[in-house]
């Protein structure tokens, strides 16, 4: 599985849930530079963020930080958290020695998890990138992720559920039908 080249930057990739041909749909590991980007996957796929790591030396100053956050549509389009986001995931070990740090999400109609997601066919998700406190702003990276629907998905959740009582954070999305995009996500470049 290839990882992020050294040198800061954090990628993404997504992988074909088990059983489906590898490569349909999904794209090897790509790097965040700026801007938006859009990915498209099915239920069952999994999405893994790689965060930016460093194996030379590089002052502490310049290694990149993210703090990792699932948005809704208004929070994405402002690239403000606050905007009934919260924290999924936090880069914050760039020169850790076993490598990167890696976190996938996997697109579920249903979780065993207490705190787990629960995505549904024909939505966006959102996700954006915010600088820790304390440290160098960077700027703000955003992904739009479309479930694409399923022709044997029988099931339609009402919204994405957040099985915590955590009830502060339930998102809401647009319905929206997209082009089909190749996959590509270049993430936090330097």
């Amino acid at each position: 599985m290839p990882a992020p080249r050294p040198g800061g930057g954090a990628g993404v990739r997504c992988r074909p849930r088990s059983g489906r041909a590898a490569g349909s749909r999904c794209a090897p590991l790509r790097r965040f530079h700026r801007g938006d980007y859009t990915v498209e996957v099915s239920i069952n796929d999994y999405l893994d963020i790689y965060c930016p790591h460093y194996e030379e030396p590089v002052p502490a100053e310049r290694m990149e930080r993210y703090v990792l956050y699932m948005v809704n549509y208004e929070g994405h389009a402002s690239c403000d958290h606050r905007q009934k986001g919260f924290k999924r995931w936090e880069c914050n070990r760039p020169d850790a020695p076993s490598g990167p740090l890696k976190f996938s999400e996997k697109f579920q109609l249903f979780t065993p998890f207490s705190l787990g997601f629960e995505f549904r066919p024909g939505h966006e998700y959102y996700y954006i990138s915010a600088s820790p406190p304390n440290m160098v702003d960077r700027p703000c990276l955003k992904l739009k992720v479309y479930v694409r629907p399923t022709n044997d998905s029988l099931y339609e959740s009402p919204e994405p559920i957040f099985t915590s009582n955590n009830s502060c954070c339930s998102l809401r999305v647009p319905h929206a039908v997209l082009a089909v995009v190749p996959v590509f996500w270049t993430l936090l470049g330097s």
